[in-house]
């Protein structure tokens, strides 16, 4: 799906191309955004801006989604967008604009702001295992890659079940925050043939270790994205435990 297997993993309101491009040195692929798409998200994210977060609210968020992928089209990575929405309308357009591009389409049932589950956005998708698998099958009806940002520990959430349902659904990968629940990640994979990406707390060798002996085909650094020696030690540790060459050495 990308290669290396590191990915730079969406920051709201930061990860555009140009930290996209920033990062390309030590990662195979970058998921920009997320981006609200539909006016109920976008409403949510307003709310979320005025209490101090950082959220992309580009006047027209498809064309922003548009833009910065062919700001990537050159770029050494596999490029994709994290994408939230509260109707399923703008998911196929989404879609088909990251399908054109080569990109990945990521569907958000990741987020656990409060101004986000209020409008059907992020984790609550998690709880709606059909609303999600409609959004997931619309994109990948489009011939777009698709897949789905996803959490472990929430109540009353089966994710091995869930990721099985996103795979016939239409899904090829799951992009997994372990939380601290890492063990799961090996629940998915035995369960599944998606690709599936690790996330939370890859720092160093011992994180992406773990990770890797759970059965994960790629690892995701997200908060230290923006610094280039925490990459370039994610990065040599990859190399090393796959016994190639690394891109970092001299």
């Amino acid at each position: 799906m990308f290669e290396p297997p590191l990915l730079l993993a969406s920051l709201s309101g930061q990860s555009d191309a140009e930290w996209a491009l920033a990062g390309s040195e030590h990662a195979g692929g970058a998921i920009l955004g997320g981006i609200a798409l539909d006016a109920a998200a976008r409403d949510a994210a307003r709310k979320l801006v005025a209490r101090g977060r950082d959220e992309f609210l580009p006047g027209d968020p498809l064309a922003f989604v548009d833009r910065e992928l062919a700001a990537l089209e050159d770029a050494p990575l596999r490029a994709g967008f994290n994408v939230r929405s509260a109707t399923l309308e703008p998911i196929p357009e989404a879609a088909r604009i990251c399908r054109d591009r080569g990109a990945l389409l990521e569907i958000n049932a990741h987020c656990r702001q409060d101004e986000l589950r209020a409008v059907g956005c992020g984790e609550t998708l998690l709880r709606d295992t059909e609303r999600l698998c409609r959004y997931v099958g619309a994109a990948a009806e489009t011939g777009a890659t698709v897949g789905a940002k996803v959490r472990t520990e929430v109540p009353g959430v089966d994710l091995p079940s869930l990721c099985v349902a996103l795979e016939a659904a239409g899904a090829s990968y799951v992009h997994v925050d372990a939380m601290d629940s890492e063990a799961v990640v090996a629940d998915v994979v035995e369960a599944t043939d998606l690709f599936v990406i690790a996330n939370n707390g890859v720092r160093d060798e011992a994180t992406v270790r773990e990770y890797l002996a759970y059965g994960a085909d790629a690892v995701s650094v997200g908060r230290p994205s923006d610094d280039p020696v925490a990459l370039e030690r994610v990065r040599r540790a990859i190399d090393r435990l796959a016994e190639r060459p690394s891109a970092a050495e001299p």
